[in-house]
């Protein structure tokens, strides 16, 4: 019960949401070729430190935030993007609880926009939530 299996569940749940658009993923530490001239999405996981609020040190509670970088060609206009954003809102929403085993996280604060950071070839557009997981 780690930052590794709330990663998987939230990457699991991404998985399935790029798919229903036909969206590619640049998962992390995986070989990725961005699509040209195509929508593309980025994730990252940053988690915080872990907490142990019990006394016999039986239960973890592990925070951190969740990102998906919507990452469009550049000179195309910010719409798509921010489609993408609220799109990605929907499908994770606040106080959406996912569980595996004796872990459960819960997304404890809605999505918030980020700036868009663009350069010559890409406009991205971070996406993200906080997240909070404990072990019983």
């Amino acid at each position: 019960m780690t930052q590794r299996l709330i990663r998987s569940l939230y990457e699991q749940r991404l998985s399935a949401f790029a798919a229903a658009r036909s969206i590619q993923v640049a998962w992390n530490n995986v070989g990725f070729t961005p699509p040209a001239g195509e929508i593309y999405l980025g994730v990252d996981l940053l988690p915080a430190p872990t907490e142990v609020p019990d006394l016999a040190g039986e239960h973890l509670v592990y925070r951190g935030v969740f990102q998906i970088s919507i990452v469009a060609p550049s000179g195309q206009g910010s719409g798509a993007a921010e489609q993408l954003v609220e799109d990605v809102a929907a499908e994770f929403p606040a106080d959406l609880l996912l569980t595996s085993g004796a872990l459960s996280v819960m997304i404890v604060s809605p999505c918030s926009q980020g700036p868009a950071i663009q350069d010559g070839t890409s406009y991205m557009v971070p996406v993200s939530f906080t997240y909070e997981g404990r072990t019983l």
